[in-house]
């Protein structure tokens, strides 16, 4: 079967492929050749690569650790910033009548269907614009973390409005009325009602904005210029450029660990409820506890 794979492969022109599979025995080869066959474990293995990568990852000093925390900062700040806003959004939009609402709409829908590269050249020169200077100090958001940031959110924000607003549209108005009629407010009604049936996709939609987020490449490039507001993706161009094979796979693998690894709390939060289309679960009023509707599990 091993065999019969690696020569599909080798004649389909996806050789290089082999050297990825979990381990990845090409990063514990100490040699750096890329494996012909479907080894997992090669001769000699060797954790070096792995070790220099964690390290020293560029030529300049910044550790493995240091990008991983940069990395894990800003994939968590704009996964949270993104949804908690969307979902106030998405609630106003889908349950409240002002001026201006349709237009709002009309622009969210065009900023999500334009690409991604069109907003660049005036999100690159806005943030260049903002500096603030503190006696002998200057911050230009263009050469921050937080800068970074901005840029993603101004991208994941129109998609998580969008998506939760749908969902929020589907909830029954009548359990937020039976809330109101025993005396609960609009933020009350908010956070007691909407937002417990509005967990699954609200953290649907974190685990993909930290996915995205953490993968990110252009935006980390183009505005985090200094070392110290680098991240993993960077780093990762740095091996592919150098071509160097086996410290880019160590890294790569280090990296999409990571990437899996982290969004399991907020998984497990998710799969631990039960599955669409499920028994019927009771709602019961914020103020005195009574059932006051029932909604289908999401």
């Amino acid at each position: 079967m091993a065999k019969d794979l690696a020569k599909w492969a080798k004649e389909k022109g996806v050789k290089p492929i082999l050297g990825m599979l979990p381990p990845d025995p090409m990063s514990l080869d100490p040699r750096g050749l890329r494996p012909l066959t479907l080894t997992l474990i090669p001769q000699n293995a060797a954790f070096d690569a792995y070790a220099a990568v964690i390290d020293k990852p560029t030529n300049n000093p910044v550790t493995f650790w240091e990008l991983a925390k940069n990395s894990l900062l800003l994939a968590t700040s704009v996964s949270v910033l993104s949804v908690l806003i969307g979902v106030f959004a998405a609630y106003a939009f889908a349950r409240f009548k002002f001026s201006g609402r349709q237009f709002l709409m009309l622009a969210i829908i065009i900023v999500l269907m334009l690409p991604s590269v069109a907003s660049l050249a005036p999100l690159f020169v806005l943030l260049n614009k903002v500096q603030i200077t503190v006696g002998d100090v200057t911050f230009n958001l263009r050469n921050s973390l937080v800068g970074v940031g901005l840029a993603i959110i101004s991208g994941a924000l129109p998609f998580a409005i969008w998506n939760l607003k749908g969902y929020i549209d589907t909830i029954p108005k009548e359990l937020e009325e039976a809330a109101r009629l025993d005396g609960a407010g609009t933020f009350t009604v908010f956070m007691r009602i909407i937002m417990p049936i509005s967990m699954p996709p609200v953290i649907t939609l974190a685990i993909l904005t930290f996915v995205a987020t953490w993968n990110n490449y252009l935006w980390p490039f183009l505005v985090g210029k200094s070392e110290e507001v680098r991240v993993l993706t960077v780093a990762l161009a740095v091996f592919l450029a150098a071509r160097v094979d086996a410290p880019l796979l160590a890294a790569a693998l280090l990296s999409a660990t990571a990437a899996l690894a982290a969004p399991f709390p907020a998984a497990a939060a998710l799969i631990d409820g039960k599955p669409a289309g499920g028994p019927a679960r009771a709602v019961r009023s914020p103020i005195d506890g009574r059932e006051i509707g029932s909604v289908a599990e999401a």
